[in-house]
């Protein structure tokens, strides 16, 4: 009975019985969440921080964050003129295989160009990509064989946004959802196993706009309200496809697909693609939209930076069946940039601030009250594990932190050795009692597990 309760609990999330509770198979975790189940971790940090276990350097660029399975690592760079996926050794990070996906994207802005932002999804056998141009792919775990391919331009109309393709593909049972973003479709459902185009969506019912020829220039800083179409493709249509990535739920005995778009939050139902509901107000004016939504508590809540915020929504159906979305709060308080955000006992924790910087806040996450903010926190990427948080502030600061929701509680920190001149972008992965940092060509292994 454990067994099929298990299989059963492991299938919902469409991963392979094979992968262990402690492994972080995929974007943001084993639930999309950024929470681990992991349990036995250090509950307080030495001066110093943890020990470095080892660390390995030639990776290529990128802000690709790990994913970690069934004792490989994975991973996406810029090496040369190729962008690669690579599997390292969860025991020492040697490399076990190195894949090229296809020649290296020039990306116009400066930002992030030096290589791939997604994060490789790992189910069972299979291990599926995205690369910067939208050429996504599910490759053979053992040995980095290249199963199939498809392209989100030519396939599908995707219109590749300013700061390129950053999603990291969800996988829900047999299908791969992934975001194009084009005139064709806005989100597209592929068989996992051949690439098969099961259903296309789109979610605008508008046709998107042809755009002038404008300078290329750096987005707005944190808390300008930039209400130009700046941050778009150069000329072209406006896409519909911004940088987070999909979260499976269910509600009222229908499974749906949540994303932030570069124009709303957008659900559509998982067999056919139908629109089924969609809330404008998260997606800041400039189409920048990067941190995945969240469901939690009967509400689902998404935010942006550049002005805008977040806000969250209770789900009700119709008498007619219909979903609808109605709004329970918006906050400009919530302005997270790209760093994610986690829900812990009633609290919503992210970064609020854009480019210009910011820093750790709390929130009551079924109203948007402000609890607590914290300076020395500064702005930067989120994880949890063992009821404690990750994060890993842009200057390459990781701290360890309480949840409390009366105030901050710092339980240790860090500073990155060898750092790059580039912000730190990738978030932190706890996965077996390690805790991962990639900075561009460098990956670290910390011991966290408590002795």
């Amino acid at each position: 009975m454990q067994r099929l309760i298990l299989t059963f609990f492991v299938a919902s999330f469409g991963f392979s019985a094979s992968l262990m509770a402690n492994d972080w198979p995929q974007w943001q975790g084993y639930h999309r969440d950024a929470i681990s189940q992991e349990t036995g971790l250090m509950k307080t940090w030495p001066s110093g921080g943890p020990e470095l276990a080892w660390r390995v350097t030639g990776l290529g660029g990128g802000d690709s964050t790990p994913s970690i399975a069934d004792g490989r690592i994975f991973g996406m760079s810029n090496r040369g003129e190729d962008e690669v996926v690579w599997a390292l050794s969860e025991k020492n990070g040697e490399q076990l295989w190195v894949t090229k996906l296809g020649p290296a994207y020039q990306q116009d802005m400066p930002q992030s160009k030096e290589g791939p932002g997604c994060t490789p999804t790992v189910d069972g056998k299979l291990l599926f990509v995205m690369g910067m141009a939208g050429n996504v792919a599910c490759l053979s775990v053992e040995d980095g064989t290249l199963v199939w391919q498809r392209d989100l331009k030519e396939d599908f109309g995707g219109t590749i946004p300013r700061w390129s393709y950053r999603e990291s593909p969800l996988i829900d049972g047999e299908k791969m959802i992934v975001t194009p973003g084009g005139n064709k479709a806005t989100i597209v459902a592929l068989d996992k196993r051949t690439g098969k185009t099961l259903w296309q969506s789109k979610t605008q019912q508008e046709e998107a706009q042809p755009m002038k020829e404008e300078p290329r220039e750096e987005p707005p800083r944190g808390g300008e309200r930039g209400r130009g179409r700046r941050g778009f493709s150069r000329g072209g249509p406006r896409p519909d496809a911004a940088y987070a990535s999909a979260i499976a739920i269910d509600f009222g005995g229908q499974r749906q697909y949540v994303q932030l778009t570069a124009k709303a939050l957008v659900s559509v139902a998982a067999d056919d693609g139908q629109l089924l509901w969609k809330y404008d107000r998260p997606a800041n004016a400039m189409g920048i939209n990067c941190s995945t939504p969240i469901y939690h508590d009967g509400l689902v809540f998404a935010a942006s930076a550049y002005g805008n915020g977040g806000g969250a929504v209770q789900l009700n159906k119709t008498d007619d069946g219909t979903i609808e979305a109605e709004e329970v709060y918006f906050t400009s308080n919530m302005q997270n940039h790209h760093g994610g955000m986690i829900v812990v006992d009633g609290c919503l924790y992210g970064a609020n601030g854009g480019n210009g910087g910011g820093f750790l806040a709390c929130l009551d996450y079924q109203t948007g009250e402000v609890l607590w903010r914290e300076r020395s926190a500064q702005k930067g990427a989120l994880a949890m594990a063992d009821g404690l948080l990750y994060l890993r502030t842009e200057d390459g600061t990781v701290l360890l932190i309480e949840p409390n929701q009366e105030e901050y509680v710092e339980k240790g920190r860090f500073e990155q050795p060898d750092r790059t001149d580039s912000p730190a972008w990738a978030h932190p992965v706890i996965a077996n009692g390690k805790l991962y940092i990639r900075d561009h060509d460098l990956l670290l292994c910390y011991d966290v597990a408590e002795k």
